[in-house]
């Protein structure tokens, strides 16, 4: 039990910076130190290739930050934590009047993705049908979203960046309600609430990387995997002609 003096002074509603949701732009500047650090000789490939990997799968501030603890910025000496400042660009995406406020499927289905604008409510009905809302490359009404989702034998699929604030508060009966996408977020960013019911059906919230980043990321392995192996072949040459003068001196020697 904690004391009321023990209390004065300390603020249990300020986010520990550790815990914070990382963004995509955080996820990318720390990928930019790595790329120098191996560049410069710091890193060997091996090393940048599961820090990178890291540091893309991060989450959280607390795990990009061990990332690039042992590593200067570019073209200083200070190390490189990662900045709550540096965000994705959220306000240039909060305002501007709404593409629909509702969706219907029955017995068939509905889509809400791209460039869209979310309205501060939107209403989904799935009836025998299937939806889908992608909120990864979307503008959004005002920072306050609320998404009421009703699914009889039905289901409605939410997608959400991983740095967009998200809390879900349906109802599932004799359905599913999937509470799991629940999380904090860019605090620069929307808030959306996702509520309703399931009957006999499903709602769900999945996060997902941005088809840019998703692309960038396959294309950062593609190039790895290309260095790796010139990599291999460069050392396989190197060795083989270390045995080839080898072999000579000995000749030599005989």
């Amino acid at each position: 039990m904690t004391s009321a003096g023990s209390s004065q002074g300390a603020s249990p509603d300020l986010p520990d910076p550790a815990g914070m949701r990382a963004s995509d732009a955080e996820r990318e500047r720390i990928a930019e130190v790595l790329r120098e650090a191996v560049a410069e000789g710091r890193l060997d490939m091996e090393e940048f290739d599961e820090r990178l990997g890291a540091a893309y799968a991060a989450r959280t501030h607390g795990q990009l930050e061990p990332l690039v603890r042992d590593l200067p910025v570019p073209g200083s000496a200070a190390p490189a934590p990662p900045s709550p400042a540096d965000r994705t660009g959220w306000a240039e995406r909060i305002g501007g009047i709404p593409t629909s406020k509702w969706a219907v499927a029955i017995m068939g289905g509905f889509q809400r993705k791209g460039t869209w604008t979310v309205p501060r409510a939107f209403t989904a009905f799935a009836v025998m049908g299937g939806g889908e809302i992608d909120l990864r490359e979307a503008r959004f009404e005002g920072r306050d979203v609320v998404i009421r989702c009703f699914a009889l034998m039905g289901g409605v699929q939410i997608i959400v960046p991983p740095d967009l604030e998200t809390h879900v508060s349906g109802i599932g009966l004799m359905g599913g309600f999937d509470h799991t996408g629940s999380a904090d977020g860019d605090p620069t960013g929307p808030r959306v609430t996702v509520t309703g019911l399931a009957l006999f059906g499903g709602v769900s919230v999945e996060r997902k990387l941005r088809k840019e980043e998703h692309r960038r990321m396959k294309e950062e392995r593609r190039r790895l995997k290309a260095e790796r192996r010139e990599e291999l072949r460069s050392a396989r040459r190197d060795e083989r002609e270390e045995r080839r003068l080898s072999l000579e001196k000995e000749r030599r020697e005989d």
